[in-house]
This record gives structure tokens, sequence and C-alpha cells, in this order.
């Protein structure tokens, strides 16, 4: 049986090229004690894994040249050698970019087709989701009756932002997003207040329009002049969670940081960036609250889904262009 792997070359300086990777084909893994064959269902492709493609001291370490990357995945048992783990159980785990994978299944969280969609469980129910809750709730600090600013809000992160906002009692949510077919997403869809898209002017001017009495919490995805019109706007002790900066993430110079900056004196402003890893205490909260909404339809969401290991490359690709709407998907 022949698996393929997408391998990482060389470090992509700049826009990754199709030439800083490949896929390979290997033999199918076997798993030894403890662990198990996972026949991967769906492969999650995310703006993150871009900094794990350079060699730079970052959070996490970066992807071996050469070696199989990795990422979030969702898939069927088809071999065991661990108790509790049995054959057609259906498993989430980190070894993604491939199409077999043999996990230790001390790292693999059984999930439930019948309970949501397996794919559900890498975005609105999966690490996307909490990504959105404990960035909303813990690092912004949000509360009744605040005014919300989301960057890339019709994104996986955003868009569940942006809901949950107003699912906790926000006065007012705005979204920028990349495409008139987006902004309308955000408004007649997820229920955001208004929207605008940023390519049509500058941000600042756009989003003074749109939250008129300044925004008490900005979600930021994006960076650059998102950041800048943001704290351009922030109301008295605002606060900004900081998950990502996409504008950046090819960056071959230095960005320049927002101009700004001193405006935090006055209005007693906070910034302060997160990562999920640090917040899986909020899981169970996350879900108990979370999932409810999901099956009733009052949480919404969206997934762009491409089909073949062939096409995880360019999905990734895609994702850092801006291809997707919500959560980006490949399906094996």
């Amino acid at each position: 049986m022949i698996n393929r792997e997408w391998h990482l070359l060389s470090r992509p300086v700049g826009w990754p090229e199709p030439e800083d990777f490949s896929l390979v084909e290997t033999e199918v893994p076997v798993p030894g004690e403890g662990q198990v064959l996972v026949r991967n269902t769906y492969l999650s492709v995310d703006p993150y894994m871009r900094g794990r493609m350079s060699a730079a001291k970052s959070y996490v370490a970066p992807f071996e040249l050469g070696r199989a990357m990795q990422g979030g995945a969702v898939g069927e048992v088809v071999a065991s050698e661990a108790e509790g783990v049995a054959v057609g159980d259906h498993v989430l785990h980190f070894l993604g970019w491939r199409e077999y994978a043999v996990v230790d299944a001390r790292n693999a969280v059984k999930v439930d087709p019948a309970t949501a969609p397996l794919s559900t469980y890498l975005g609105v129910l999966g690490m996307t989701g909490l990504t959105a809750y404990a960035g909303l709730l813990r690092t912004a600090s949000f509360k009744e009756g605040d005014s919300v600013f989301v960057s890339g809000a019709a994104g996986a992160v955003g868009s569940q932002v942006g809901q949950l906002a107003k699912l906790k009692g926000a006065t007012r949510v705005i979204g920028s997003a990349g495409s008139d077919e987006k902004v309308e997403l955000l408004v007649e869809e997820y229920g955001f207040d208004a929207a605008f898209n940023y390519k049509k002017g500058p941000v600042g001017k756009q989003l003074r329009a749109a939250a008129p009495d300044g925004v008490d919490v900005y979600f930021d995805n994006v960076g650059g002049d998102h950041l800048e019109a943001a704290i351009g706007s922030l109301n008295r002790d605002g606060r900004i969670a900081v998950c990502g900066m996409i504008s950046v993430y090819n960056a071959t110079e230095p960005a320049p940081g927002p101009r700004n900056l001193a405006r935090l004196i006055q209005t007693r402003g906070r910034i302060e960036g997160f990562l999920v890893g640090d917040h899986y205490d909020l899981q169970p909260q996350f879900v108990a609250e979370v999932g409810p909404w999901v099956a009733s339809g009052a949480l919404k969401y969206r997934e762009t889904v491409r089909e073949g290991i062939e096409d995880t490359l360019d999905a990734f690709l895609g994702v850092l262009r801006g291809d997707n709407t919500g959560k980006m998907i490949v399906k094996l």
C-alpha cells in the first residue's frame, strides 16, 4: 500500500513557491505498541503553518526539511495496537499533510461523526473554534454591551468571533473582508451589524464610518493597517486580542508598526497576543456552550473544501491568498 505525504524541501523566502514542496510516495507505516494507524479523511490547512516553514525561532518548532509536514487531521483507525482505541473509531490528531499516519494513541482524541460532521472537529468545534472562544472571552475580556471589530472576519476564526460576540450580547459587531461577496455574507448570514471591503478604501476611514461610537474590542487576524485603524477607533479601556497577522506572513522586510501606539495612553488600551495552546483548559466549557449553538444553527459556519491530497498545497496557498470562506478543509 502506498502513502502520499507533503514534504518541505526548502524554506520559502517571501511567498511560498511550489518548488519548495514535494508530494512524496512512501509505504504505509505500521503501528507499534500503543499506536494506531489512521487513514486521514480531512486535513486542515491554516495560516500559522507559514511560520513553521521558516527556521526562525518561534513558539513551535519549524517543519523539518525532507520530512512530512504536520497539521490537524481527522480520520478512521484502520489498525490498532492500543487499548481503548478500536479499528473503525474516528480520531482527531496532528499528523496531517498525508494520507496515512501512525499516531500515538495518547495523542489521538476520539470523535463521533454521529454527533457532528467529521470536518467540524477541525473547524467550528475544534482548534479554530476554541481560538475564537478563548481569544474573545479570555484574552479580550469581552463583556456584554461591548462593540467589537473583527478583521479577516469571513475566515474560520473571524466569522466565529463575530457570531460569539453577538450571541454574548455585543451592542455592535463590525467585520472586514476582502470581497463584496464576503461582506454580504458577514451581514446577511453571520449577523454582523456592519462590514466593509478593506480593498475599497482606507481601513481607518471605513472603520470610523461603520463604528462611529468606536470599538471596545478588536480581534486581530490581519495586523498592519487594520491594527492601526483599530487603535485609532479604540474606546476608553479598549482591548485588542492579537490572534494573527496574515498581512506580514510573507513579508521579506520588517513590517512597520502602527504609527499611533501613543493613543493607547489616552484610551488606557491594552494589546495582548495569545496562542490557543495556552487555553485548552477552556475546551470542556467551549464544547458545552458552543456545541448546542452549532447543532441548533444559532452559530453558522462555512467550509471551503478542496478534494484530494494533491490539492493540499494549493489549498494552503489559497488560505494565504484569502480564497477561503470559513475554514479551509482538504477532503481525501
